[in-house]
């Protein structure tokens, strides 16, 4: 286990981790929990609690229920590469209106609600993070291979919605830091179909950076998209 330490966010801060019955999001919640800087770790997710990230009233009901205190770390970490049998599309002519709905569902639309409901139950006195799981192939200046048209879409889709909501959280959350981060190469179950070779690292290696870089960010990274290293990732 890769033990890390958020010091930017003070003694006892409180973290929540949606999505937290994946394999990134378990990872980071088990090492939040194991950060002696960390005074509560909340989680939610679909097979855990029921969560729906996609339902309006569900995000609105668990923001209601999720304490009295304010949050100083919200990592949203749900998303999904493909629905059915087909996976990834590797051309334009496999484009499905369907399927390409429900990655936007909870890719885009979801992480949407999460900001709606829990942007009122982060911080508004002190430092404080709300990140998002994005992915690099969501960057269209960097697309150079093309294929995968509903996913890449559904993240740029993602990282459009964190930079607009960073320009009004500033305005209510002086110093919060809303981002778009980029894992890298995770070997779970969401990806193992498609890795095909490619150097991966195991969750709880990821989890340790992802929180490594969201506890140096600057306040100008907010509205930003960043690596796991920490590295600025082109629009």
């Amino acid at each position: 286990m890769v033990a890390v330490t958020l010091t930017s966010l003070g003694s006892g801060y409180r973290a929540l981790v949606i999505g937290a019955s994946g394999g990134i999001g378990q990872a980071l919640a088990g090492t939040l929990e194991r950060d002696a800087a960390c005074g509560q770790v909340s989680s939610l997710s679909r097979s855990g609690d029921g969560f729906d990230i996609t339902d309006d009233a569900a995000v609105e009901d668990a923001a209601m229920r999720s304490g009295d205190e304010p949050f100083q770390l919200i990592i949203c970490a749900t998303g999904v590469l493909a629905t059915g049998a087909q996976g990834p599309e590797k051309t334009v002519r496999q484009i499905d209106a369907t399927a390409m709905l429900d990655l936007f569902a909870v890719n885009a639309a979801g992480p949407a609600l999460v900001i709606k409901h829990f942007l009122p139950r982060l911080d508004r006195k002190r430092r404080s993070i709300f990140a998002f799981l994005s992915a690099r192939v969501g960057s269209i200046g960097d697309n150079g291979l093309g294929g995968w048209i509903s996913y890449r879409a559904s993240k740029a889709a993602l990282n459009q919605i964190v930079h607009t909501a960073a320009i009004e959280a500033r305005r209510t959350h002086a110093q919060s830091i809303l981002v778009s981060i980029h894992p890298g190469t995770v070997a779970t179950a969401l990806s193992s179909r498609y890795l095909s070779g490619h150097p991966s690292v195991p969750p709880e290696e990821a989890a340790a950076n992802i929180l490594t870089t969201l506890d140096g960010l600057p306040p100008e990274a907010t509205g930003g998209f960043r690596a796991y290293d920490g590295s600025k990732i082109e629009w």
